[in-house]
């Protein structure tokens, strides 16, 4: 049978109202996503939402219970893992500690009978490309957990896979270390412009690596865009907390009024503030302010323009940044500021609202 001839628009990585269960319990509900040639892309979410099965799904690791799998125009549903020309990075590095990592990172070439002459070449070639050249004759023992981590990324480059499947694989590590494989991973991918789909729970990863994010709650995918526009423009509340750090502040208002494009809410404490709006907002009635702590801003209580009063409870300093925990009528906000912002714990404050960069979201969670 003939293969279905390949489109250059086509996507390279698709799935197909794709559903994953076990027994009665449904880990994805019929998801459908592209992944565009040479993309990097994360797929992020909190702890058991799916973003793992679903990439096990891609590797062939899991069987899907529903749906199609295509990889490069071809449907790969029940095509075994070794077949369908993808390497997998784990969370666990899994290296064999008898190894030297010039034969860790040829093994699988090893497993398939390769020549050594081939295994040599291209473990030297993977090693160039790591900056691992120096370690080729150490064993996993004598490695930094980030070395380890690029012997891994080695062990599934070799093979020269079409699509890279990365199951959080700098979590094990310390926070340096992490930034510094951030960095490394960001350049590999821009060396070789291979398709990157990245699983993680830190959206700061998934911010500082991916060209396009998938966020996943509850086994279905919340929203799909580049980083800035998830972080300027989320679909919803979940999106709007997730991504952010420190976490957008939420809390409950009224609509009172509706004109055109921009709504007139009620704020607890009984001050207004007008907020952009979708075409057809609902005209009024309980709904949820979301604002960025960098969108608040201190000022004296009587000011004109304070949109909420409260009392600063906590102050952290981060030398480039401060934060401040307000309590307020709404509820304590974080309030980010510069490093140098004057404040203290038990002041009355003031706080100012960038109107432009707030959101509404609905009963339903949705933006409006």
């Amino acid at each position: 049978m003939s293969l279905p001839a390949k489109s250059a628009s086509a996507p390279h990585v698709e799935l197909r109202r794709v559903t994953k269960r076990y027994g009665s319990v449904t880990a994805i509900s019929d998801l459908s996503l592209t992944v565009e040639k040479g993309s990097f892309t994360a797929l992020l979410g909190p702890s058991g939402c799916g973003k793992s099965t679903l990439l096990r799904m891609i590797a062939g690791l899991e069987q899907i219970t529903s749906g199609q799998c295509f990889i490069d125009t071809v449907d790969v549903t029940d095509v075994p893992p070794a077949r369908r020309r993808i390497a997998m990075v784990f969370q666990s590095y899994a290296l064999y500690p008898h190894m030297t990592v010039k034969q860790n990172i040829a093994f699988s070439l090893s497993v398939a009978g390769a020549p050594r002459k081939v295994q040599d070449e291209r473990a030297l070639e993977v090693a160039r490309i790591l900056q691992l050249e120096p370690y080729l004759d150490r064993r996993p023992a004598e490695l930094s957990g980030g070395q380890r981590q690029r012997v891994a990324i080695g062990r599934a480059l070799v093979r020269k896979p079409e699509v890279f499947l990365f199951d959080e694989p700098l979590s094990n590590l310390d926070a340096k270390l992490r930034v510094q494989m951030r960095l490394e991973l960001a350049r590999l991918h821009a060396d070789l412009g291979t398709t990157m789909i990245y699983v993680t729970h830190d959206q700061t990863e998934a911010m500082t690596l991916a060209d396009r994010i998938v966020v996943l709650d509850k086994g279905t995918i919340s929203q799909v865009g580049s980083p800035l526009d998830l972080y300027n423009a989320p679909a919803n509340k979940f999106v709007a907390s997730f991504i952010g750090s420190p976490s957008m502040n939420v809390f409950s208002v009224e609509v009172t009024s509706v004109e055109g494009r921009r709504a007139a809410v009620a704020l607890p404490g009984g001050r207004t503030a007008r907020v952009r709006v979708g075409a057809s907002p609902a005209d009024a009635g309980e709904v949820e302010l979301g604002v960025r702590p960098e969108h608040l801003s201190i000022v004296d209580t009587q000011h004109a323009r304070a949109a909420l009063n409260g009392v600063v409870a906590i102050v952290e300093r981060l030398g480039n940044s401060t934060l401040l925990y307000v309590d307020t009528p709404a509820g304590q906000v974080i309030v980010e500021g510069e490093g140098n912002v004057e404040a203290r714990i038990g002041e009355p404050v003031g706080l100012t609202i960038d109107e432009a960069h707030a959101h509404l979201f609905g009963a339903a969670g949705a933006t409006l």
